[in-house]
């Protein structure tokens, strides 16, 4: 079976004799379609991905058709599309236990913590499998990074169809998602990033109230476009210290702060600062099976153009050449895509 390894910091190998998958109880083996690049992908290849060992078998943006399976009571079939949640839990821990699956104790990231989906077959439990019929193979890969986006909108506590405020720092793959789901959920979006092309893209692809260039006093900007009251939910989704920091100085008073981003390093923030707006400060790590379905949603109602989110493509053999391209920011790269066949 062919397949690539990250073998270490910034080599990519091309496999071809990878062990093919056995069938077991309870589990479903997938032939893989799409591989979508993420920044933990890239972060991995860097060295820069937390809680990460070498060498690892990429790949958790996935989406496939079922080879064999099993009677299962989701109704899955030989044949069927399915998207993957690749987050393996442990469904015994205090997290788990109170439904909180997406940051359970002694979680496995499927393409983080244990071998991915840069392979043309895999093992894969039938619980984390969702059938996606009438969603494109495209559309089923999307679903997982898009739903990181749809919780890092439920942690912050936004109420549907209130028309609060919600700022998204940062217009890469995750931000654009928070961007265009928070607006399906009725919030007035402001996006804010560096990149004037990024900017026009949120403009344009994820129908933002407005826009903010962050290199040009970011918070006096916020202050004009929310009459000096700063943005009640401010969302970050940057992997950036210097911008994590930055945000506190964003949110409203008695307003709240997502981390959805993730770095290796410590984040500092003032006390006082913090405390005389009543903060709340929140993570946001993964996904539910309710925010997958939340995208689903978005998905039908056509909040999500798949077609233009999805950037770059390669075929899977390709794929190991441009990794280096995929990098660099000239690339332009929103989201990448490895295609194994329709």
């Amino acid at each position: 079976m062919n397949g690539i390894i990250c073998e270490e910091v910034g080599r990519l190998v091309w496999k071809e004799d990878l062990p093919e998958p056995v069938l077991e109880a309870g589990q479903a083996i997938v032939s893989i379609r799409r591989v979508g690049i993420c920044g933990t992908d890239l972060h991995a290849y860097r060295g820069q991905q937390p809680f990460f060992s070498y060498p690892r078998i990429l790949g958790h943006e996935l989406s496939g058709v079922i080879e064999q399976i099993g009677e299962n009571e989701k109704g899955l079939r030989v044949g069927d599309i399915v998207s993957v949640v690749p987050y393996m839990h442990c469904g015994k821990c205090s997290a788990c236990r109170s439904g909180k699956t997406n940051c359970c104790q002694h979680m496995q990231v499927f393409g983080v913590h244990i071998d991915g989906g840069m392979r043309e077959r895999v093992l894969l439990p039938i619980s984390h499998l969702i059938g996606t019929q009438g969603l494109t193979l495209d559309q089923s890969a999307i679903l997982e990074p898009l739903a990181i986006g749809a919780h890092g909108i439920r942690r912050s506590g936004l109420v549907a169809g209130s028309g609060e405020t919600v700022l998204v720092v940062g217009a890469g793959p995750i931000g654009l998602g928070i961007m265009a789901l928070a607006r399906y959920a009725g919030a007035n979006v402001i996006a804010l990033d560096i990149n004037e092309e990024r900017l026009a893209f949120c403009r344009d692809w994820a129908g933002v109230s407005h826009t903010i260039n962050a290199l040009e006093d970011a918070e006096n900007q916020l202050n004009e476009l929310t009459n000096g009251e700063g943005a009640p939910i401010v969302i970050d989704a940057t992997g950036s210290v210097q911008s994590m920091q930055n945000a506190f100085g964003y949110v409203a008073h008695g307003g709240s702060l997502v981390y959805v981003g993730l770095v290796k390093q410590d984040i500092t923030f003032n006390d006082p600062h913090f405390h005389s707006r009543e903060m709340t400060l929140l993570g946001s790590r993964n996904a539910t099976m309710e925010d997958f379905e939340q995208v689903r949603k978005a998905i039908a109602a056509g909040y999500i153009d798949a077609d233009r989110y999805v950037t770059h493509r390669a075929g899977f053999a390709e794929a190991v050449g441009e990794f280096e391209h995929w990098l660099k920011p000239e690339s332009g790269v929103i989201k990448a895509m490895i295609e194994l066949g329709e």
